[in-house]
């Protein structure tokens, strides 16, 4: 069947348009607890928990979904304000048949959405999703044996150990002075005392949500308040999540942004280093080109998945590898836990930093990112655009000069009507030029 509902990344759209209403999270709770069942191979009662960000719309689509969900006989472990990672981890750890996610990640407030993850925190299979999708025109029938809910209140407790113990035994931050910016998010009340009870001495921002400041100009969407905090405490290095904690940025201590690619490219350096090796990285399309040559100058394998952590996680799987991640810093380490997790992702470049011994600033010139500019190109159709004769030819006249030293990527946009034309390469103005000459073609072409 059509998918009409899941994306890459769950269901995601604005609060009280589409599927996002508290109707549809009732029906949805229903669905899921159904297709899902109500009882295990053991004859025991299937449970189901439900983790959420710290935006206001939380509250309302997690007492719908908990409504559905007993309805449908489950049992419901409520977990609170918690990050995307933690959820994936506590349905591992409480052998829960699911775990529910109400979060629209590094959106703003008036967004919301839904998560699920499977029995092994894992995103659940298409054919499942699938199945929940069918199942939202059913009848609701009142079970004859309602599930209960109710509140994990050890939930931040267990998860802040399982953050610590992804690092080697006795490990410490002492000495190191960090400036963490939680985006008045999920992780809030939980990454400060992370890094604190490691050794670090932190200094937080963006721990006071409201329900409507969620990713509000604070966050790896907006770092630029972090930058100028780093600076002004003189600390070592700045840490930024986003509103759901699956995502980490970091700055250093000249204020500088150190991005996705630049932190799996001292994740898998470190491997190869100090850990026994590193088999492959798995970027996307967007990956920068000079993380690219990186490793290629150093060994280490490479290859780009389409944009999503689904089919990073996909194509690490395919390949047998432990490292992938995107540029926006969603970055998956597979040994260490099933999803990507920003506290554990942080940790991991930590550990790179203390095993070199060379402040961030300095480690992060190992790779050098080549100039890349995009440019949206807005259309009023899309169809057969990238199929055009004229567009083809531009792509591979660009292609021929930038010859090895560059690339060029035409991406139509998943929720838009645009194509996002991208180059990279080592001349910056020869960069700029021909993105424009191509985005100029496809104009005409989609514009016609």
């Amino acid at each position: 069947m059509a998918r009409k509902y899941f994306g890459t990344d769950g269901i995601r759209g604005q609060v009280g348009e589409g599927a996002i209403t508290p109707d549809f999270m009732l029906r949805l709770g229903y669905a899921a607890g159904k297709v899902l069942g109500a009882t295990n191979q053991s004859g025991g009662r299937n449970r189901i928990l439900i983790g959420k960000d710290t935006r206001v719309s939380g509250y309302m689509f997690e007492a719908a979904l908990e409504a559905g969900l007993i309805n449908a006989g489950v049992d419901v472990g409520l977990l609170g304000p918690m990050p995307t990672p933690a959820i994936a981890y506590l349905t591992r750890t409480f052998h829960a048949q699911a775990g529910i996610v109400i979060s629209a990640s590094h959106n703003p407030y008036q967004d919301n959405g839904i998560k699920f993850f499977s029995a092994d925190g894992s995103k659940l299979p298409d054919q499942v999703e699938q199945d929940i999708e069918a199942a939202l025109d059913l009848p609701m029938v009142t079970a004859k044996d309602l599930g209960k809910a109710w509140r994990i209140d050890d939930a931040v407790g267990r998860y802040i150990e399982f953050c610590k113990a992804s690092t080697p035994w006795r490990y410490s931050l002492e000495g190191l002075k960090i400036v963490l910016d939680c985006a008045n998010g999920a992780t809030y009340h939980i990454a400060p005392k992370v890094f604190r009870e490691l050794g670090a001495e932190v200094h937080a921002i963006g721990i006071q949500p409201d329900g409507v400041n969620i990713n509000l100009d604070c966050g790896s969407t907006k770092p630029e308040q972090l930058q100028k905090v780093v600076v002004e405490q003189g600390a070592d290095l700045g840490i930024a999540f986003d509103g759901d904690g699956d995502r980490v940025m970091f700055v250093d201590s000249r204020g500088n942004l150190i991005d996705g690619d630049q932190l799996l490219f001292l994740i898998a350096i470190h491997r190869q280093q100090f850990l026994g090796g590193c088999n492959g990285v798995v970027g996307t399309q967007m990956s920068n080109y000079g993380f690219e040559l990186a490793l290629k100058e150093r060994k280490i394998p490479f290859v780009r998945a389409k944009v999503g952590d689904r089919y990073v996680l996909e194509m690490m799987s395919k390949n047998g590898w432990h490292v992938g991640g995107e540029s926006s810093g969603h970055i998956v380490c597979t040994d260490v836990t099933t999803t990507g997790d920003g506290i554990i992702s942080a940790l991991q470049v930590l550990r790179a930093v203390s095993d070199f011994g060379e402040p961030l600033d300095q480690l992060s010139q190992r790779m050098q990112m080549l100039p890349q500019h995009m440019i949206n190109v807005r259309l009023t159709s899309r169809d057969g655009v990238l199929e055009n004769a004229r567009v083809i030819k531009a792509v591979e006249e660009a292609e021929g000069e930038l010859a090895d030293n560059g690339r060029v990527l035409l991406r139509p946009s998943g929720t838009e009507p645009l194509i996002r034309v991208m180059v990279e390469g080592k001349d910056h103005a020869l960069v700029e030029k021909l993105a424009a000459d191509i985005a100029a073609v496809v104009e005409q072409a989609g514009n016609a």
